[in-house]
């Protein structure tokens, strides 16, 4: 599930329990990683205000059943729009089986490596080259759109998110055909220079 979609998964959920979003906070990281300064600073802000965390999936926030036990514990509330009615008791089966999950992922992952360096193939190499040619597209792209973002700053927008409201008024869509949220339009200023600061 996309960043898009998971904000509007997450919109509708407020709509239907008449919430209201107090602040956003995107985070890209794998749920698998531990180092998630973003996710730390959203659940101080939720504890400073008495908010709710509200996420779109539950394996975004982690797949870990250790984070998500200490998240229960430390009292702050938590609620995942794809199962908005889990109890402690589901939410520790479900994170048990993403964490199981994980761990079978890396391994087939693993013996498919060990498999293809048995053949002779020299691992990495392709991945450079894939990803030298995937930054080449993804910058002859943002310059198909350095008129309209050059108008859109000249004309005193001054955040990433007005950035993105003013690309999709204009009809512009991302390289995957969506709307521009604030981490493609940050992506896509800082493939033009103009990287701008905000949200």
């Amino acid at each position: 599930m996309g960043l898009e979609a998971q904000r509007e998964h997450v919109r509708a959920y407020l709509a239907q329990c008449s919430g209201e979003l107090a602040e956003e906070f995107i985070e890209v990281e794998s749920g698998t990683a531990k180092d998630r300064p973003i996710l730390v600073k959203s659940i101080a802000r939720c504890r400073q205000l008495r908010a709710t965390l509200v996420i779109a999936k539950l394996d975004r926030l982690a797949r870990s059943v250790a984070f998500i036990s200490s998240l229960m514990e430390s009292g702050t509330e938590f609620v995942a729009v794809d199962v908005p009615f889990a109890n402690k008791l589901m939410l520790h089966l479900m994170a048990a089986f993403a964490e199981h999950e994980r761990g079978e992922i890396s391994a087939r992952t693993r013996a498919a490596l060990a498999a293809a360096k048995a053949r002779g193939v020299v691992l990495g190499s392709n991945g450079n080259v894939l990803a030298t040619r995937h930054k080449e597209e993804a910058q002859r792209y943002a310059e198909k759109f350095r008129g309209q973002v050059s108008e859109i700053l000249s004309n005193g927008v001054l955040t990433v998110r007005d950035v993105a409201t003013e690309l999709n008024k204009c009809g512009l869509r991302t390289r995957q055909n969506t709307l521009w949220g604030p981490s493609t339009t940050s992506r896509l200023l800082s493939r033009l220079g103009a990287q701008k600061s905000g949200l």
